[in-house]
């Protein structure tokens, strides 16, 4: 994973601290909680994906980070520190200074968060004098610049096209361009290469690994794409119904893989071989509001434990760097129960 550079060293500074966030809807006069006691953390120059099926959580998640939940969805708990201030608890002011500012959001669909009315260099332009990014004589300048810096080749001629003129590969370059106009220390960056070809995610990709090099930005990705995933990711989060099920550094999480539902996630990626029929994952993920008090993915997993249906799963250690939310990895259940104290210690330092 990311190979072409060293990843950030552990030391780094962390600039985002999520600490059990949880964000719900009022549904009927009941709450739907879709994302539920999530803590992660993001260090300066890292990148971090969340990864799952649709509906895991993944895009609540990195909305409720700029709290652009709205009714009648909102955050009921939890903290986001982002540089030592609680995003939950800021003022609307001060948060809309961090917004684009600081914290920059590429959405998935470039086709409608563009303005279809204007060109995509006065919207640049625009976002850069909201900012106060740029002195006025050197606006045009800055724009061409990010138009570049985003790969989008001529950046003269395509800085006057409209949205519409271009193609879904460039409409994502712009809306990158455009995220970073307030020179961003974070990018979240929700499902970028959704709907586009093969080829054109491959540069979009190439794009973003080298924006985080260069640019010394740290990364939030979205993606329910494990190729994408394991290009662009120093470490990995899967969601599933609304929780992290399995953390760690993105080799361990995707080489060898400790949580079921994300071993299935894995098998369900298409291989080279034609007429290998993908295994999936059978059933379907729980309704929002429809949570057992236990592990959501139980009735969909094929190693399930009696216990799994009845209580939930704490987050444990596996390894030295990663967590699993799974009753396979209870330390308890792996400890025989004739063991002797030593052996229940574990190994000395």
């Amino acid at each position: 994973m990311r190979d072409d550079r060293d990843p950030p060293a552990t030391g780094a500074p962390v600039v985002l601290q999520v600490d059990r966030l949880t964000t719900v809807f009022d549904l009927g006069g009941r709450e739907a909680p879709a994302v539920r006691a999530v803590s992660f953390a993001i260090r300066a120059g890292e990148s971090l994906a969340l990864v799952g099926e649709s509906g895991s959580g993944k895009s609540v998640t990195a909305l409720s980070l700029l709290r652009l939940i709205h009714p009648p969805g909102r955050i009921s708990g939890g903290s986001i520190l982002w540089k030592g201030q609680d995003l939950v608890r800021l003022d609307e002011r001060r948060l809309h200074q961090i917004r684009g500012r600081e914290i920059a959001l590429v959405l998935q669909d470039p086709g409608t968060a563009l303005n279809p009315v204007f060109t995509i260099g006065d919207q640049i332009i625009d976002t850069l004098l909201a900012h106060g990014a740029a002195p006025r004589p050197g606006l045009r300048a800055r724009m061409l610049e990010l138009l570049d810096l985003a790969r989008i080749q001529d950046p003269e001629r395509r800085a006057t096209d409209y949205p519409h003129q271009l193609s879904g590969g460039l409409r994502q370059r712009a809306m990158i361009a455009l995220a970073l106009a307030g020179n961003p220390a974070l990018l979240i960056a929700d499902e970028p290469t959704t709907g586009l070809d093969a080829t054109t995610q491959s540069k979009i990709v190439d794009l973003l690994r080298d924006l985080v090099g260069r640019q010394n930005l740290s990364l939030l990705l979205i993606s329910h794409d494990l190729a994408v995933v394991g290009a662009c990711a120093d470490r990995v989060a899967v969601m599933y119904a609304g929780q992290i099920i399995e953390e760690g550094p993105a080799r361990a999480v995707l080489d060898t893989p400790r949580h079921p539902y994300t071993r299935g996630l894995l098998a369900s990626v298409p291989s080279s071989a034609p007429g290998v029929p993908l295994p999936g994952i059978e059933g379907s993920p729980p309704r929002l509001g429809e949570l057992a008090p236990a592990c959501a993915f139980a009735p969909r997993c094929p190693e399930r434990l009696e216990t799994c249906e009845t209580v939930m799963p704490e987050p444990w250690m596996v390894g030295t760097e990663g967590v699993t939310r799974c009753h396979l990895h209870d330390p308890a259940r792996l400890v025989p129960p004739d063991a002797t104290d030593a052996e229940r210690a574990g190994p000395g330092p």
